[in-house]
């Protein structure tokens, strides 16, 4: 999916989303492109479009870059 389809895709949803959840909203669709292999990258480029859509970009890359690998052990 490229940042022009992520941009599409959020504000045709956006316009019929209740306000009040938008960014609950905006944090599972970012959620879900993650899952589905959308790079960072192409995230960082969708950058700029909703501010909704920017802060759930933003929280997931901030999230993501707090999960080091190395730190995880797999015995516990």
């Amino acid at each position: 999916m490229t940042e022009e389809q992520i941009v599409d895709t959020w504000s045709l949803f956006k316009e019929y989303i209740d306000k009040k959840q938008t960014e609950v909203v905006a944090e599972k669709f970012v959620d879900m492109l993650a899952d589905y292999g959308v790079s960072d990258e192409t995230l960082m480029a969708a950058l700029g479009s909703s501010s909704s859509l920017d802060y759930a970009i933003n929280y997931y890359l901030d999230s993501d870059d707090d999960y080091d690998e190395d730190d995880y052990d797999e015995d516990y």
